[in-house]
């Protein structure tokens, strides 16, 4: 059900205990049909060959388009399931942070479609999409 007050704190509290949490993601922002967050790199979020693990990437955009559509939830949606999703890996990190901001590009009644665009130190590592399907 969509909160009464989509705010950054209130996902933070949300996701504790959850895995958004166990990897160190941190809401930063709610805004009109967007929704910013950040991961700090940590050695759990490697893959064997030192490289970040691309699993990581797609989990912290995944969180990201899942709160989003969260906080815009049509009226009387009692939540959501998504049903696809696809990312292009562009580049990697291997220390400092990675941030994230997804975009509703399509906030219907029954599905929404959500971006995602990843960076490390200002550069575009990895492009996302999702769809959600609406529950009533």
């Amino acid at each position: 059900m969509k909160p009464l007050s989509p705010t950054p704190e209130y996902f933070n509290k949300m996701q504790e205990s959850t895995l958004p949490a166990l990897l160190g993601i941190e809401v930063l922002e709610v805004g009109p049909q967007t929704l910013r967050a950040r991961m700090p790199i940590k050695p759990h979020h490697l893959a064997p060959n030192g490289f970040l693990h691309a699993a990581s990437v797609v989990a912290l955009a995944d969180t990201c388009c899942g709160y989003g559509c969260v906080a815009h939830l049509p009226e009387g949606a009692k939540g959501f399931t998504t049903v696809e999703l696809k990312t292009n890996h562009l580049g990697t990190a291997l220390e400092g942070t990675i941030e994230c901001e997804a975009r509703g590009v399509h906030l219907g009644r029954t599905t929404q479609v959500w971006d995602a665009t990843v960076k490390a130190g200002g550069k575009t590592i990895a492009l996302f999409r999702c769809t959600q399907m609406v529950l009533r």
